[in-house]
């Protein structure tokens, strides 16, 4: 598999500060729409920088990002896991929860390159499924991902407790 095919390539550490502002930019937007569950911590960026670097050094990830003229306006990590024990897709799994795009109308170029080039090299590992993450919101981001083959397994219902700031 070529990692520069139309833009793509893997994540190197030089990377991890775009990763990290695109990122910062996708979960301000997700705090608009649900403001308790993608509060950011006041040093987000901080811990999600740290976060990162590691991930780019861990052999179950890949890690890619998009650029176009020179500026990296997309990418995406996919971690390979063993699925629970309860569960048996056959093979591991492939779990994508960073994966941003600098504008949604980059959703149907530059992510769907991006998921396929992540999803390609995930099932030449092992993998047999993938799980993604994306906001009930993000229309944008939903259409790639069902005009892929996904379909939602499950929702996470978010509320205050009652008496909790």
């Amino acid at each position: 598999m070529s990692t520069h095919a139309r833009g793509v390539r893997l994540a190197a550490a030089g990377d991890v500060d775009c990763m990290v502002a695109l990122s910062g930019a996708k979960r301000r937007a997700y705090a608009l729409v649900q403001p308790l569950f993608w509060r950011p911590a006041p040093d987000a960026d901080a811990r999600q920088r740290a976060f990162f670097a590691a991930q780019l050094t861990r052999a179950d990830v890949l890690a890619f990002v998009h650029e176009s003229e020179g500026k990296t306006d997309g990418f995406v990590i996919a971690t390979l896991v063993t699925a629970p024990p309860v569960y048996d897709p056959g093979g591991r799994t492939c779990v994508v929860d960073d994966f941003a795009v600098a504008d949604p109308g980059l959703w149907d170029t530059v992510g769907r390159m991006l998921l396929e080039t992540a999803l390609r090299a995930a099932r030449a590992r092992g993998a047999v499924q993938s799980v993604l993450v994306c906001g009930q919101h993000d229309e944008p981001k939903r259409k790639i991902l069902a005009g892929l083959g996904h379909a939602p397994a499950s929702e996470w219902w978010v509320a205050p407790l009652p008496g909790a700031d």
